[in-house]
């Protein structure tokens, strides 16, 4: 299979049509076979659930071409659960868990020739979808619902790739102690778009949200889990209900206990304890984990022993081996690796 013709070091974050799509509609209680479709185009009634309501939730993972030119995808049966808990959460009908995973590797198969050489730095990023698509005008869930499953082809999710990140604690609030925080709905990322604006302009690459309630312990940024790194090489991950329950997270703590052999906690973060620790990350599906160098909290300047040239040891060790079992240079855990069958 002859791959596109793309720069693929240059490609960058961003969105790039690629041939075919999955698409599923749920119509009197059941959904229907699904299909592939070069229509890129959804045509939606102006009344439409998804549109009045923002009824909609979505996932993100990503295809890889290992080493030995295989396309595999990392944990996809995790994505396809968490979007059955976030369908739940808004009243949305779950799509389930063997046809999400059976839809991905159509959808992806279809678009093999997408999927980035090994060792360009680059991958197929996957968007799984839902709306409520069906005319609503009272409060309440639509009856119909369309799934979708898209492809790309991107580069490093921040610009300039693994390199130390500016963040500042942000005065807005993510998500509500009971609200919809812990599930992937488009609503949340609507809620921080202008948080993350606003940090731009003031040249931070990020925002660092506290709990909403006391205003005192670290949850999350707008799109990635926080992980930080003691004096001792100790990994803390901020505990919450209210956050995203990040399978990058996930990994990199099973990583960190199994493969490096160091201490775990998932607790209470105070941001009065932020500045002893030695290290930060943000991770998640797109940027895997990204080092952070300094939090700015109101002025206030947080700098992480790690600096802002390079990325701390502990977090290098951590990508390192999240990336080397991604890309098939380490052996993976059982399930972890998600072969695509290429006909």
């Amino acid at each position: 299979m002859e791959k596109k013709n793309l720069d693929w070091a240059n490609i960058g974050f961003s969105y790039i049509q690629t041939d075919k799509r999955y698409v599923s509609n749920y119509k009197d209680g059941a959904w229907d076979e699904g299909v592939l479709t070069s229509d890129a185009t959804i045509c939606l009634n102006e009344c439409a659930g998804v549109l009045q309501y923002a009824q909609t939730c979505f996932e993100g993972l990503k295809a890889y071409t290992t080493e030995d030119g295989r396309i595999v995808t990392f944990r996809p049966d995790q994505n396809a659960k968490r979007m059955v808990s976030s369908a739940k959460g808004l009243e949305m009908p779950p799509f389930p868990e063997a046809r999400f995973l059976d839809a991905m590797e159509k959808t992806v198969a279809a678009n093999a020739a997408y999927v980035p050489p090994y060792g360009s730095g680059a991958t197929l990023y996957i968007r799984p979808y839902m709306f409520g698509s069906s005319s609503v005008i009272g409060v309440k869930p639509a009856a119909e619902y369309q799934f979708r499953m898209f492809v790309t082809p991107v580069g490093p999710y921040f610009k300039g790739g693994v390199r130390p990140l500016t963040i500042r604690v942000s005065d807005f609030d993510r998500a509500a102690p009971r609200g919809t925080g812990n599930i992937k709905a488009g609503l949340n990322y609507a809620m921080s778009l202008h948080a993350i604006v606003s940090a731009h302009e003031e040249g931070y690459d990020e925002n660092m949200y506290l709990d909403p309630q006391t205003r005192t312990k670290v949850e999350e940024t707008g799109g990635a889990n926080f992980l930080f790194v003691t004096k001792d090489n100790k990994i803390v991950t901020p505990k919450s209900d209210s956050i995203l329950p990040s399978i990058t997270r996930r990994s990199l703590v099973y990583v960190a206990k199994e493969y490096l052999g160091l201490e775990v906690e998932e607790r209470d973060v105070p941001l009065s304890e932020v500045a002893e620790f030695a290290e930060c990350g943000l991770c998640g599906t797109a940027a895997v984990i990204s080092p952070v160098g300094k939090v700015v909290d109101h002025g206030r300047e947080i700098c992480f022993a790690s600096g802002m040239e390079k990325i701390g040891p502990v977090t290098q060790k951590l990508y390192d081996t999240l990336t080397g079992i991604q890309m098939g240079r380490i052996e993976a855990p059982e399930g972890w690796i998600h072969e695509i069958p290429i006909k």
